[in-house]
């Protein structure tokens, strides 16, 4: 497996060993000791599954008092998965990664706790499938707006399809008192 540090700490690109023949295909998609190794020291305790037609953009979300940590990954179709740092006080607040997570690439995206996460379908559909370090709280729960310019997404879609909650949500600076502070650890 190859873990690749991303431009923002602790957000880890997995690119898992795949070994194919004229059957199918096998790969490991956790391994904790493997993935502990490669910068994901975490237990996972929930599993989430989704599935959304082209153009769906889901997020950006994350929770306050309960943060999970989340290990993304595209199971059919092709997403654009995003991770954004939220926590006040972070060298790198407001800046974004994005990477292409396929079922054909079999990547993987680490996003740790004290980010927002979000991700938009460039195929037909996708399913995404996600492992997370807590438990979800749909009280703890706060969103921001898919596109605040604060954090500027270059995201490859332009007129997304939309919850009425993620079209109506707020900027970065309206939820501000709600993020977490940063520790100061990398």
């Amino acid at each position: 497996m190859n873990f690749k540090k991303t431009s923002l700490p602790g957000v880890i690109l997995v690119e898992p060993d795949v070994h194919g023949d004229h059957r199918g295909f096998f790969l490991e998609t956790y391994h904790r000791e493997k993935y502990a190794a490669g910068g994901i020291d975490e237990v996972f305790v929930q599993d989430n599954h989704s599935k959304s037609r082209r153009g769906t953009l889901r997020g950006l979300h994350a929770q306050r008092l309960t943060p999970q940590g989340k290990l993304v990954r595209a199971i059919e179709g092709e997403i654009f998965d995003v991770a954004a740092d939220v926590r006040r006080g972070s060298p790198t607040y407001g800046h974004w990664v994005g990477e292409l997570l396929s079922a054909e690439n079999f990547r993987q995206l680490y996003v740790p706790p004290g980010f927002v996460h979000a991700f938009c379908v460039l195929s037909e559909s996708a399913q995404v499938e996600y492992k997370c370090t807590a438990l979800y709280d749909p009280t703890d729960d706060y969103i921001v707006v898919w596109n605040d310019p604060d954090i500027g997404i270059e995201w490859p879609i332009s007129d997304p399809l939309l919850s009425d909650r993620d079209r109506e949500a707020p900027t970065l600076r309206e939820v501000e008192h709600l993020l977490p502070a940063w520790d100061g650890a990398e």
